[in-house]
């Protein structure tokens, strides 16, 4: 489809975007690691909230400041900051993550130099009485935080606005990703991998109206003939578009996925009445967590194995960064809350390099004829 074009442009090249975006638009850009981000304070002041990925070059600068078994994330993006690849950013937002990032936070601080700065101390265990009163007050000083940066004041209905506004393309995703679901043919998954990467980075009233017109095309579309094996991805961040392509040459298509830079970025809707930032401390602390957060032991394991079961996977490819701890520890539990259900598992880890192909084909090929 044409149509997607300028989803696959701007997932190609984020930071041309941003800064022909800054350009055009006069507006700020505030940069941010993590799908914990409050977004939609950033955006109800007038910035576009931007995702970093990290690089896909050689990480040279970055060496200087972090070991070399840190992620590739955090390697990528601190390697991109000091090359001047993210010259239009205005600040950064770092929630409390995982420690490599809390970590990154004091080292981008003292050594890049943006005009601000915030970290945004979240908590760590989110089910308990006492942390969703302390995520409320997290986030209303994160709107103070951002009231201050950007020298713009956020009041209630600039906020709900921005509410309805992410709301509709979370659900304008999900929807998207449902599709894919029954008919895994109507879209590819590089492309659906494109629409999802730029819905971090670009303009969200934009992304919003073009949402709603592939959906439109999507609807009108003759189902596919083709069948595949039904996969589930599982893990961190993905910001390797080739293994969908070699996935689907293989005879499988991921069918959905449980990632940060997936379904961890759109489930889960806010509520649109009431006070705006107790919404949003809701959805943030109900949302399933990834690894770096605590909502209870088994939380995680159910809902991967509920994933496979509602959209009838045959197994799961687990998407793990070299060097991540929090996604490194949580895995042989995951795995064996699918080898309890009979479900098969294949383990990746990356860097900020694909594999080469014929490694990654080998490998699939493996996994899909054992199904």
């Amino acid at each position: 489809m044409k149509e997607l074009d300028a989803f696959r442009e701007i997932a190609g090249n984020p930071y041309a975007y941003a800064a022909q975006w800054k350009k055009k638009t006069g507006n700020k850009i505030v940069g941010y690691f993590c799908s914990y981000t409050i977004e939609e304070i950033i955006h109800a002041a007038g910035a576009l909230p931007y995702r970093i990925f990290g690089t896909t070059e050689h990480i040279i600068r970055a060496d200087a400041h972090l070991q070399a078994y840190c992620c590739s994330l955090v390697r990528g993006g601190l390697e991109d900051a000091l090359a001047g690849k993210l010259g239009f950013l205005d600040g950064t937002v770092f929630p409390h993550t995982c420690d490599s990032i809390q970590r990154l936070s004091d080292i981008w601080r003292l050594n890049v130099g943006f005009p601000f700065h915030v970290d945004v101390i979240l908590p760590v265990k989110l089910n308990s009485a006492s942390a969703r009163g302390y995520m409320t007050d997290v986030i209303r000083t994160f709107r103070a935080d951002m009231e201050m940066a950007l020298s713009r004041s956020i009041d209630d209905a600039m906020l709900a606005e921005s509410i309805r506004l992410y709301n509709g393309i979370r659900a304008g995703i999900e929807e998207i990703y449902r599709m894919r679901s029954a008919d895994p043919g109507i879209i590819s998954g590089s492309d659906l991998y494109a629409i999802v990467k730029s819905a971090m980075v670009m303009d969200r009233r934009d992304l919003s109206v073009m949402l709603a017109d592939i959906i439109a095309r999507l609807k009108k579309k003759s189902p596919s003939k083709k069948k595949y094996r039904r996969l589930i991805l599982a893990g961190g961040i993905c910001t390797h578009p080739d293994i969908y392509p070699v996935l689907e040459k293989a005879g499988a298509a991921v069918v959905w996925d449980e990632l940060c830079t997936g379904t961890r970025f759109f489930e889960g809707a806010v509520k649109e009445s009431g006070d705006p930032v107790s919404a949003l401390a809701e959805r943030y602390a109900e949302r399933i967590n990834c690894p770096a957060k605590h909502a209870s032991v088994d939380a995680r394991g159910r809902n991967l194995v509920d994933i496979v079961k509602q959209h009838q996977a045959e197994g799961v490819v687990f998407l793990i960064l070299k060097f991540c701890d929090p996604h490194s520890f949580d895995y042989p539990y995951l795995k064996e809350y699918l080898d309890r259900e009979n479900i098969p598992s294949l383990l990746l880890e990356l860097e900020e390099h694909t594999p080469p192909e014929g490694q990654l084909a080998t490998r699939f090929e493996s996994f899909i004829e054992m199904l």
